[in-house]
């Protein structure tokens, strides 16, 4: 029960932290509740969590099987070395830069908010793979089993996570909108730093294997 406890708060912090920075699925979220009303934009929450978790579902399966074939893992991480450096380069690029990407609003009716959600947030293919990642790490730390009990945490902890934001969104646009511009400024050197790290992550786990 402890370890299901500390796998929760784990992978829900993960899944807020990821969920925080303005995006296509909050800023949107954000647009339905002013435009539409609180509980609308709560509803397309709902959606877009539901979604996600059903992502999810999808990466721990996929992570089971790239830690049951250790030799796909290998050619993934020669891969992954070429993919974090080159986004470790873009990222440290575009914040000397000081580019800010304008995030694409989509019109939402009042009716199906929770289908809305639910189909934009398919869209957002990174879920898969950045869980998937996230899943192989817990494994390894020894947080996460293969078990019903351990997926249905993770999942549900993703899908808390998430709302949680998207929740915060709804009711304090304003207030969010503010700290996450302050947080976005710096939101590509965080990033950039990060890739680097996984690089060298990614290296030394290739070298001992």
């Amino acid at each position: 029960m402890q370890h299901l406890l500390l796998l929760f708060f784990a992978t829900f912090s993960a899944a807020f932290l990821a969920t925080l920075p303005p995006g296509l699925l909050n800023m949107n979220v954000a647009k339905v509740s002013v435009e539409k009303g609180e509980l609308n934009g709560v509803i397309f929450s709902l959606g877009v969590s539901a979604m996600i978790m059903v992502q999810v579902y999808i990466a721990v399966l996929i992570s089971k099987y790239l830690l049951e074939n250790p030799g796909v893992i290998d050619l993934l991480m020669k891969i992954a070395l070429l993919v974090f450096a080159f986004f470790a380069l873009f990222f440290f690029i575009k914040a000397r830069k000081g580019t800010q990407k304008t995030v694409k609003i989509v019109q939402v009716s009042k009716r199906n908010s929770f289908l809305k959600g639910f189909l934009l947030a398919a869209v957002n293919l990174l879920i898969i793979p950045f869980y998937s990642g996230l899943n192989v790490m817990w494994n390894a730390s020894g947080w996460i089993k293969f078990e019903v009990t351990d997926i249905l945490t993770f999942v549900l902890a993703v899908g808390f996570g998430t709302f949680s934001v998207l929740y915060l969104y709804t009711i304090y646009f304003n207030k969010m909108a503010a700290k996450t511009n302050r947080f976005s400024k710096n939101s590509n050197y965080i990033i950039s730093a990060l890739m680097v790290v996984l690089f060298c992550i990614t290296l030394i786990r290739l070298f001992n294997s």
